[in-house]
């Protein structure tokens, strides 16, 4: 298989012809890494490699498993592969060597996928901009020039450039949707507790971090959430089971859903004309499918969701250094200034100030309920800006809360629904005539992870995407 045949397939194409026996896996693990040989010097997505193994491995694979061959990326934070490091994008944890797979590393393992190597992420997932000091930054496909989102930009970067055609990625207050909309991508959150974290992990975040993948068709967010879902005994939330594979919802009828469109963020910022753009033609799609449509903001408290944030993300940070430093001595020569600046919040907050936080998620959980009893979904841009320039979310500031009103003020539309533990999916629906893609998001009710699933499908079919690829798909250093 050719690089150009391999760019023109996804998961769940590739998969199905080593089903069938025409192709075999060493021939797409050849293909990809011709296509990151030709990419990741531009980009900068993948940071380490496993080659040999992952060619040992597609040797021995059984061709009926059900994304048989398919060459694969994790996110360098949280997804655990034994032996090989997880650095968190941090240069004090480069040294962190894993015994054994996560519980979710070990699910795609048996549904087929061959782990080529870990994407870049920013020092320990704190920005919306894959920049860590470690790795250097990774460059948006379609503008080098700018960030490719975070903290999954390097998964991101990788699937938009046809490296692979999935990888890993995890979302806190954003981590998958960001990267989605900077790149072009299909980016589902799931539901809280729908994708287990064992062992390692019961909840990361409060309960506000989630882990699925980016993908470049809908289909794949779905096959991959086939395979992956599903809690385990010890877990401490625990989504109710879907009634049929994901796959078959792409097929089902979507019917005529009462969708609410607002334009108003939780976070005092200005939405960029293309972002507004991109939302108001959106609507005017989905009336067009027959759909109803109105314009409504579902109520929240965003000082409280600010201040809680806050409190969670340092705590869990600060807690992970503790933990994973095991006694070495550290101080702000080993880190970014953004994420010391964080250890050092994590370290002085008390008790009482991180319970008082997850109460308050819990709140604003209950205060969006209702809203949802009105609507099935609720659409919003994915971002308030275009992707910045490289450096704009620098985590070299040293002033914490001004890098955190740059960050908010990106991406001021993802973080609520990590708080209130609903799905959400970011659609490259829009574009700019310089052709950079401007990512829609929608929310669910808990659970509904079917409902977007099959909208997306339909907007998908009505609005396809993939075509959009094709200069990006071309060697790089050609023109696009």
């Amino acid at each position: 298989m050719d690089v150009a045949e391999y760019v023109s397939h996804d998961a769940v194409g590739l998969a199905r012809l080593v089903q069938r026996g025409e192709v075999r896996p060493l021939e797409l693990l050849d293909a990809a890494l011709a296509r990151i040989g030709q990419w990741n010097g531009p980009l900068n997505a993948v940071v380490a490699m496993r080659e040999e193994a992952a060619r040992a491995e597609a040797a021995a694979l059984s061709r009926d498993r059900p994304l048989a061959g398919v060459p694969f990326l994790l996110k360098d934070f949280l997804a655990l592969l034994a032996g090989f490091p997880t650095t968190n994008g941090a240069g004090f944890l480069r040294h962190f060597v894993p015994q054994a797979d996560s519980l979710l590393v070990e699910r795609y393992r048996r549904a087929g996928l061959v782990m080529l190597g870990k994407t870049n992420t920013p020092e320990m997932a704190i920005s919306a901009s894959t920049e860590p000091r470690l790795f250097g930054p990774t460059r948006n496909p379609w503008d080098t020039a700018r960030s490719a989102g975070g903290s999954s930009g390097g998964s991101a970067a990788a699937v938009a450039a046809g490296m692979v055609p999935a990888a890993h990625a995890t979302d806190g207050g954003g981590s998958i949707r960001i990267p989605a909309a900077a790149c072009g991508l299909v980016g589902l959150k799931p539901t809280r507790g729908r994708i287990s974290m064992a062992p390692l992990l019961g909840e990361s975040l409060a309960g506000a971090a989630a882990e699925h993948v980016v993908t470049r068709s809908v289909r794949d967010t779905a096959a991959l959430l086939d395979i992956s879902h599903g809690a385990v005994h010890g877990d401490p939330y625990a989504a109710a089971p879907p009634p049929r594979p994901y796959l078959e919802e792409l097929h089902l009828p979507v019917g005529r859903l009462r969708i609410a469109v607002s334009a108003e963020p939780p976070y005092p910022c200005k939405l960029d004309h293309e972002c507004r753009k991109g939302l108001e033609d959106t609507a005017r799609l989905l009336e067009d499918l027959g759909h109803i449509v109105e314009e409504a903001t579902p109520p929240t408290e965003p000082e409280a969701l600010d201040s809680a944030f806050l409190v969670a993300m340092s705590v869990n940070i600060a807690s992970t250094i503790e933990l994973r430093a095991a006694g070495r001595p550290h101080g702000p020569g080993d880190f970014e200034p953004v994420t010391w600046a964080m250890i050092e919040r994590g370290r002085k907050y008390s008790g009482i100030d991180y319970l008082r936080a997850v109460q308050t998620f819990h709140r604003l959980g209950r205060l969006a309920a209702p809203f949802f009893a009105r609507h099935d979904l609720l659409l919003t841009p994915t971002l308030a800006t275009l992707p910045p320039p490289l450096g704009h979310l620098d985590t070299d500031m040293t002033d914490l809360d001004a890098f955190l009103a740059r960050l908010f003020s990106f991406a001021p539309f993802t973080r609520l629904w990590n708080v209130t533990g609903q799905p959400a999916i970011s659609l490259p629906l829009a574009w700019t005539g310089a052709g950079l893609p401007v990512g829609m998001q929608f929310v669910a009710r808990a659970g509904e992870e079917a409902t977007l699933l099959r909208l997306a499908a339909e907007l998908e079919r009505a609005r396809p995407w993939k075509a959009r690829y094709e200069s990006l798909f071309r060697p790089a250093g050609t023109a696009k």
